[in-house]
């Protein structure tokens, strides 16, 4: 299933499924930078051996520049990323996010009450990257993957030359990030049935839920919409109702 904002598969499991108080991003980015950058040949080897995954996605799925097995991938990875535009997102983007605590912290405290709330629920680790401005999270088994230059600040220079809307732009501020990561993560484990034949309502009422239980996460309102009221006024009504139960149910005629 492909979420987009996207979704890639990860093999390499996290070193405790139970854990989820230790979620932390992991600075695949820095690599990436080094080798973009510098071409520092000894950061493309540590992508390839210690980020397999993370760097088949960015550069078959993502940039779509070719597969990892080509012979001369790495030097079209390397070019492409010599664009003007790309140098400057690049080192924008690690100094923007030198320091990751205060997200490293949110996504901790935020998984680890997931995790009460959703006992069954695989803790993701979470990785950092820097892509071309087209998604924002990458999410699939037991890993979601953060495209930094998404995440500039709707005053980042840049984004003026690509035509982001001010809603775009709105949600492409730091503050975004582990909201982000919490939805598109609930909604990779609880998809919607048959998603082509439900209603634009159901729809709206499914994301709705997700979005609900995210800002119960976040421990805020961060997510604010008509749907997300909705399921709060259902909630209020149904208090035995628990967290898993509403994010699997399918029946949406109790919201409407």
């Amino acid at each position: 299933m492909l979420l987009c904002v996207g979704c890639e598969f990860k093999l390499k499991p996290n070193d405790d499924d139970n854990d989820a108080s230790h979620v932390h991003i992991e600075r695949y980015d820095r690599l990436e930078s080094r080798y973009l950058i510098t071409g520092d040949f000894s950061a493309l080897q540590q992508m390839n051996t210690e980020f397999p995954i993370e760097t088949r996605t960015l550069v078959e799925k993502m940039l779509q520049i070719g597969e990892v097995s080509d012979h001369d991938i790495n030097e079209r990875f390397l070019r492409f990323y010599q664009d003007s535009t790309l140098q400057t997102i690049i080192t924008d983007a690690e100094s923007e996010y030198a320091n990751m605590d205060d997200l490293n912290k949110e996504l901790s405290q935020s998984f680890q009450q997931l995790k009460d709330w959703l006992p069954d629920m695989p803790v993701p680790r979470v990785y950092a990257q820097i892509g071309a401005l087209d998604q924002s999270i990458v999410v699939g088994d037991k890993l979601i993957g953060i495209s930094l230059d998404k995440y500039m600040g709707a005053k980042y220079p840049v984004y003026k030359e690509f035509g982001f809307s001010k809603e775009q732009l709105s949600a492409m501020g730091r503050s975004n990030i582990v909201p982000d990561c919490l939805s598109f993560y609930l909604l990779s484990l609880y998809p919607m049935a048959n998603y082509d034949q439900r209603t634009q309502l159901e729809k709206d009422l499914h994301m709705g839920k997700v979005m609900w239980v995210a800002n119960k996460a976040l421990g805020k309102p961060f997510f604010r919409s008509t749907y997300v009221s909705i399921v709060d006024r259902y909630m209020h009504k149904h208090p035995s109702v628990t967290y898993q139960e509403l994010l699997a149910s399918d029946d949406y005629s109790a919201m409407k």
